[in-house]
Formats: structure tokens, C-alpha cells, sequence
């Protein structure tokens, strides 16, 4: 179903540096048979110096296709069904982060990054393997990081600094800048990102979302949630020009949509609505549904195989992923984080595509003047309260003399849904920039990382038999993982446990309405 008229595609500039590396059947020497046979069905991606993958085009088409029919759906649940005031909200969250028409050129969703059969992160699986990071509504203009989940996001407390603990606890966004000191809402923040980050959906101004959203044909939805005049704005005469130039905004006129006092201030009540509608959708029972096999066991209605059951023990003993990825206490949730955040060496994915991003594009943006000097210091660079791509800043100043001690540290995710996937073989990407591209990966590191010898440049059993020093040294982790004794049969038993925390398992003989529903919005991921 057709909503609007489709913008022309946006060219595609062969711009910077993708180099796609995959794992060589050398480097699987020392995996056990199942994992070696999971990476070896991994397909071959190989691209030269400034080509995105062949399959760029028709990868990026089909996720736009997946969202328009996701939005449909949710545009027919609004017309057709009686909601309460929770499920209007809701709709509208989920309305708001499938539509398309709030990036610059009509072309990029939220969801874009953001698919419900990834776990909602990346479903472009050419580019798990190299970038990780996805391309914004310009889409030659790629961010730093990998997407980070929606799923259970809402559930991180406001960003604070615990003194005895010598931790900020909180936030959203690999590097906590989402702090919710404003709306008191991290999840929501996070929402107002990327509109108008210039290497996301690029709007020059917050403003732009608000117009786009009165054109839209669940604007009655809006108003029915935030208010009869949320869209009372008189609207400049260069408004469909100035809402169709891609950020940044230029540095004399950084609210290039020019608007009365009172107007601003309707606007910024917009976009605030626009992220509270987010976040209420992330919330509910259709992306943080706690419908994992480890729920069901938790509750005594199902039970874990004897490898998970190992996997399990280890998670919580002899491997230590429980101190940061805590599965709760009594009267807990268990959200396998401590929303904490922490540098665990991991080294430098030198296929991510910001490192090329130093030339100038048609619009003069650089997104990256540094080129492949740039090192991500995650959360101390937010604290040094320097402006973000997407506006967040340190909102507490007493906090800038602490941010030497979190250069290099990223926030601590949830490990939910973390091998949730379309297909057994689809790849994934793991931790901020994506390096791993396995749980066994992940689970090999944390127990090798300080016993294996530093690989050399092109070494064939990198990730195997070596590691490459970390991307950033500064505040590594040494105290829960670099050495943890395991075996590889431990290794393994660690990833069948974490298998055990992907949504949507149905009990043998069950069919449940939650189960369902929840599958209605999935529709392509495999049961296994």
C-alpha cells in the first residue's frame, strides 16, 4: 500500500573504504565441529578499496520494502481496531519508528537499523560482516557503531554516577549519551537521535520531523495521544526545501527552519511526544516480550538440555558473565545487564566505513575530518560534554573530570535476543563495532583475550590462536574475562545457554496468543 509519492533514490557515490573480511576455513582450527560449520556457510564477501557490496542496492530495498509493509500493518491496526490510551501510544510509537518520510530524503526509518528479525539491529547481513555500521538516509554517510538493540532498552534507569561504585549506571546508546535527565526517559532521548544526526536520518532541524508528521496519515492518531493543537505551527514558505537539504544545518543557522517563539516551543513538544511514542512501543509486550526458552524455565515450564544447563552454570561461575550481565535477584527481572559500562579490549574492526568518511561529499560534509586516525573513546568522549552528531550532551558538568577514567568503555548490553536471527546462517556483528562475528567469537576472547600471543598483520588464526591489541588501552577490563580457564567445550556450552535468551519460543504443544502475536511482526525469522 502506497502512502506517498517515493522521492528520488538518492545516488550512491562509490565514497570511501569497505573492506569486507570474513573467516577463512584456516581460522576455524581449534572451534568445535557445529560452530566450524556455522562459520563455514557463511558466504564470501570481498570488495576493493571505495566499493559497498554488490549486493548494496538490492539489500537496502528490500529491508525499505520490510518496513513500508511493517507500517502498513500497524496503519491498518489504527484504522480498524478500538484502542485504549495504552494501545494508541503504542501504535503510534511503532508508526513513528516505521515511517520512512522522517529522514531528509523519505527514504530511511528508524527501523531502518532497527528490524524485528535481527533482535531489532542490522538485518544487512554484507554489512555485519564489514562496517556494521548502516547507511543513513544520504546513504554513502555511515555512522561509527553497530546499531544497538531496541528490545528491553527501555528498562535502563536515567544515567547516574555511583560514587561507592566508581560506575555511571544508566542511559541509552553505546556511549550513555541518551541520559534521560530531561524526559526522565532514556529510551525515549535515544528516539530524538538519530532524525537529526547528519550520518542517520539527516533532518537539519528537530523541527523538520514535526511538518513531516503533519502530513502524515496517522497525524489524527497524534493528536489524539498529544493534543488537538500539537500541529498549530505556521510553517515557513521554504519549508519543503529547507526539511529536504541533509544535515548538519549550516554553522550561522542552526535552526535553519525559521520559526515564531511560540512555534518552537509547539515543535520541541512534538519531537518530545515523538520519542515518549518510541519508547511506549519499545516497552510493550510486541518487542520486550520476556518470551525467551530461559523465561519459560525460570518458570517452571520448561526445561534447559544438559548443555545448557552447563552453559548456564558456567554463565553464572567458573565464565563470569554474570557480574556484568546480571540475570536478576529476587523479585528481579532478569535483564542480563548491569547498564553499567565497560572497555573489554576488544580490537579494531578496520572495515568500518567511518574511517574513510575524511572527503568532503557533495554537500561538504566530512563526517570523519580524523580519517583512520579516529578512535572511538565511547563514554569518555560524551562526558568531555562535546557536541554529538545527534545533539546529546553531558548534562552534568561535574562530570567532565571523570571522563579520562571511561575513554575506551562502552555500555554493557542486554544479552537477550542476542543470536536472534532470520536464519540459522545469517551473521551477525557483536559489540560496538562489530568485530566478532560469532558468540563462539565473543565467548573465545573473553576466555583467551590475555593468553593467546598478539597477532601479526594478515595473520590467518586471528581470532583463534591470536588476538590484535585492543582499539583503545586505555581502562581495559582485566578483572572478569582475558583468562577464564574454559575449555572449548565450555566455550560451546556457554553459547548454547545464551541461545536460550532469544524471544518467541514456544512451549512443545503450545500455541499461544503472545507467541503469535509477537510472530506476526517476525514473520521470516527460523524457530531454531
Amino acid at each position: 500500500m502506497s502512502r506517498r509519492a517515493s522521492p528520488a533514490q538518492t545516488l550512491i557515490p562509490a565514497v570511501g573504504l569497505l573492506v569486507f573480511c570474513i573467516f577463512l576455513s584456516a581460522r576455524l582450527v581449534g572451534f568445535s565441529e557445529p560452530e566450524a560449520e556455522e562459520i563455514s556457510r557463511q558466504p564470501s564477501v570481498q570488495s576493493r578499496a571505495g566499493e559497498l557490496p554488490p549486493s548494496f542496492d538490492k539489500d537496502v530495498a528490500r529491508v525499505e520494502q520490510e518496513m513500508d509493509r511493517i507500517e502498513d500493518e500497524a496503519l491498518r491496526q489504527m484504522d480498524s481496531t478500538a484502542l485504549d490510551r495504552q494501545g494508541q501510544i503504542r501504535t503510534l510509537g511503532k508508526l513513528l519508528l516505521f515511517d520512512k518520510h522522517l529522514s531528509v530524503n523519505q527514504n530511511e526509518a528508524c527501523s531502518f537499523c532497527h528490524t524485528p528479525e535481527t533482535g531489532f539491529t542490522g538485518p544487512i547481513q554484507s554489512l555485519n560482516l564489514g562496517t556494521v555500521a548502516y547507511p543513513g538516509s544520504v546513504r554513502h554517510r555511515f555512522s561509527q557503531r553497530k546499531p544497538q538493540s531496541y528490545m528491553y532498552a527501555t528498562f535502563a534507569p536515567v544515567l547516574h554516577y555511583n560514587a561507592p561504585q566508581g560506575d555511571f549506571v544508566g542511559g541509552n546508546f553505546w556511549d550513555m549519551r541518551a541520559s534521560g535527565y530531561r524526559l526522565q526517559n532514556p529510551s525515549a532521548e535515544q528516539a530524538q537521535g538519530p532524525p537529526t544526526n547528519p550520518v542517520e536520518m539527516g533532518l537539519p532541524d528537530s523541527a523538520c520531523l514535526t511538518y513531516r508528521i503533519s502530513k502524515a496519515p496517522y497525524r489524527k492518531l497524534f493528536e489524539q495521544v498529544w493534543g488537538a493543537e500539537s500541529f498549530a505551527v505556521q510553517w515557513p514558505a521554504d519549508i519543503e526545501r529547507v526539511c529536504a537539504t541533509p544535515a548538519p544545518p549550516p554553522e550561522n543557522d542552526p535552526y535553519p527552519v525559521h520559526l515564531s517563539a511560540a512555534d518552537r516551543q509547539r515543535s520541541d513538544k512534538v519531537y518530545d511526544a515523538f520519542g515518549l511514542s518510541a519508547a511506549a512501543y519499545e516497552a510493550s509486550p510486541e518487542v520486550s516480550p520476556f518470551t525467551s526458552k530461559y523465561d519459560y524455565v525460570n518458570a517452571g515450564q520448561a526445561k534447559f538440555t544438559d548443555q545448557e544447563a552447563r552453559g548456564y552454570a558456567l554463565f553464572r561461575g567458573k565464565a563470569r558473565c554474570n557480574e556484568c550481565h546480571r540475570d536478576g535477584g529476587p523479585g528481579e527481572e532478569p535483564l542480563f545487564t548491569d547498564f553499567t559500562a565497560s572497555n573489554l579490549g576488544v580490537p579494531r574492526n578496520g572495515a568500518v566505513q567511518f574511517y574513510f568518511e575524511a572527503t568532503p561529499d557533495e554537500h561538504d560534509y566530512r563526517a570523519n575530518p580524523a580519517g583512520e586516525a579516529y578512535r572511538d573513546l565511547g563514554v569518555g568522549y560524551f562526558l568531555r560534554k562535546l557536541k554529538s552528531l545527534s545533539g546529546q550532551l553531558n548534562p552534568d558538568s561535574r562530570w567532565i573530570s571523570l571522563a579520562p577514567k571511561f575513554d575506551g568503555k562502552f555500555q554493557v548490553p542486554t544479552l537477550r535476543n542476542v543470536d536472534m536471527r532470520p536464519r540459522p546462517d545469517f551473521v551477525k556483528a557483536y559489540m560496538h563495532n562489530g568485530y566478532f562475528k560469532s558468540l563462539k567469537e565473543v565467548v573465545h576472547f573473553y576466555n583467551t583475550r590475555d593468553v593467546l600471543p598478539a597477532c601479526k598483520a594478515g595473520d590467518p588464526s586471528e581470532k583463534i590462536a591470536c588476538w590484535p591489541p585492543p582499539e583503545n588501552a586505555a581502562n581495559v577490563n582485566k578483572r572478569q574475562l582475558g583468562n577464564l580457564h574454559l575449555t572449548d567445550q565450555e566455550e560451546d556450552d556457554v553459547v548454547a545457554f545464551l541461545k536460550t535468551l532469544t524471544d518467541d519460543y514456544q512451549l512443545p504443544g503450545v500455541n499461544s496468543q503472545s507467541h503469535s502475536a509477537v510472530m506476526a511482526v517476525r514473520p521470516h525469522r527460523s524457530s531454531k
